[in-house]
């Protein structure tokens, strides 16, 4: 059988190119089961495009992040993912010498030194071809409004690769605990980057802000870089303010979605925004001396208090949520004397069960935030008020069932499981057991005693 032409090898190193990872190693599977020179050239082809991503993926991890927007939605310096691989393929040209530098030896292993030598001058490869061959690494066809601004920042981002993929291993100590040569290591790349650029500073920490998960960590790199970062009046006119004006619109952004919440939307949704919302608000006071009298200090306080506002009032309404879920009759006990008792032959409403169902996850949600947003007391006294309220329920209720008063045993049964996964809900675990065991047994008890028992 014949080789493939030179056309077939330009068109399916095209197609190579375009198609997903995991498309491509299902491919490699699949050809190598199938016989034929073309076989074997296309099986030779896929395996060296996985070679190359791997290496790619090795080489570009410093800026990688940058090529894909933020999963929490804060603003970032990002760059279309097309033009990431577009990036590697200027930049790995003519670099056949050092490329298998950077593949594992026998023992997967890789020389952290002679890797970073070869990561730094792939970048430097790359900032020249981002000048050079802009068509080649961000063609007109991806362009958006701002492609020439973003062609420059891509440019500058590749100067400080090499800066950054040495810095990467010590991300975690500068978001921890620093010591001071920790720290002292953070102040002297921020030097370096500041002598390749004028910007090199926030470039090199907007780098960096690519591989936080957590946005708010930032803010520990910012007040680490020098002395003064952590004082508002120093901060807010230094070309670091940009990270803490991201955050701040990020928070106002989450505390209007807060406010907009409805009963019956999803609760995780309002669990992510308070606890970011939380997080922010702990870090930055924990880290840069913002005062309140400032621009900064002003809409920070103006999101607390508007977030408290609104987390009061969500607690405020669970009560309400969860009483018609439990309901009570007053019935004559002896004389004149009444008492309340659980109504056991209503039967379950499945809306009026989801929403007190949603209202206690709310509450529940709420443990690691509401102190944030002085609400934690006002939480920890409706956690006492609706256990109390839950279990005397489902006490009360197994009273009846055990003493054979209820029409509807099973649906009697029912509400004090009920009344279980609400008290779970609660976070109450041991009462929720207990009811469980108990109602294991119950309906039983007023039943004829057996002969052997008599």
């Amino acid at each position: 059988m014949s080789d493939l032409s030179v056309a077939h090898r330009a068109a399916l190193a095209q197609l190579i190119e375009n198609v997903p990872d995991r498309t491509l190693r299902q491919l490699a599977l699949a050809v190598a089961g199938m016989p034929g020179d073309k076989a074997r050239t296309l099986e030779s082809m896929l395996a060296q495009a996985g070679i190359d991503r791997v290496r790619r993926t090795h080489a570009l991890t410093a800026i990688a992040p940058m090529f894909r927007p933020r999963p929490d939605g804060v603003a970032a310096t990002t760059f279309p993912a097309p033009v990431l691989a577009r990036l590697w393929k200027a930049a790995s040209a003519n670099q056949g010498d050092i490329l298998a530098y950077l593949d594992p030896d026998e023992y997967g292993e890789r020389d952290a030194y002679r890797v970073a030598a070869v990561c730094t001058r792939l970048y430097a490869a790359g900032a020249a071809a981002v000048r050079d061959q802009a068509e080649a690494v961000w063609p007109a066809g991806l362009a958006s409004a701002d492609r020439d601004a973003g062609l420059i920042a891509l440019a500058r981002v590749c100067d400080l690769g090499g800066l950054v993929h040495r810095a990467l291993p010590s991300l975690g100590a500068w978001t921890g605990r620093p010591d001071g040569d920790q720290v002292a290591e953070l102040r002297l790349l921020l030097r370096d980057a500041a002598a390749i650029s004028p910007d090199g500073a926030q470039e090199l920490l907007d780098i960096l802000f690519a591989h936080l998960d957590d946005a708010p960590m930032i803010l520990r790199l910012v007040t680490h870089s020098s002395s003064a970062a952590g004082r508002d009046s120093f901060l807010s006119g230094s070309e670091l303010a940009v990270f803490v004006d991201r955050l701040i619109d990020a928070a106002e952004d989450r505390a209007r979605s807060v406010d907009a919440w409805k009963a019956g939307q999803p609760v995780e949704t309002l669990h992510h925004a308070l606890t970011w919302i939380a997080t922010f608000l702990t870090e930055s006071d924990a880290t840069v001396q913002i005062h309140p009298d400032t621009a900064w200090g002003k809409r920070i306080r103006q999101v607390r208090l508007g977030v408290s506002k609104t987390v009061g009032a969500l607690l405020g309404r669970v009560q309400r949520a969860v009483t018609p879920a439990l309901p009570m009759t007053r019935v004559q006990t002896a004389g004149r004397m009444t008492r309340e008792m659980p109504q056991l032959d209503i039967p379950l409403d499945p809306a009026t069960t989801a929403s007190a169902g949603d209202a206690l996850d709310l509450v529940r949600i709420l443990r690691a935030p509401a102190g944030v947003f002085g609400c934690e007391a006002q939480r920890i006294g409706l956690v006492t008020d609706l256990t109390t309220q839950v279990f005397n329920y489902a006490d009360l209720a197994l009273e009846e069932i055990n003493a054979g008063d209820v029409t509807d045993e099973a649906l009697a049964i029912r509400r004090v499981e009920l009344a279980a996964d609400f008290l779970d809900r609660l976070e109450a675990v041991d009462q929720a057991r207990t009811m469980r065991r108990r109602v294991a047994v119950a309906g039983h008890s007023h039943q004829a005693h057996s002969p052997r028992a008599a």
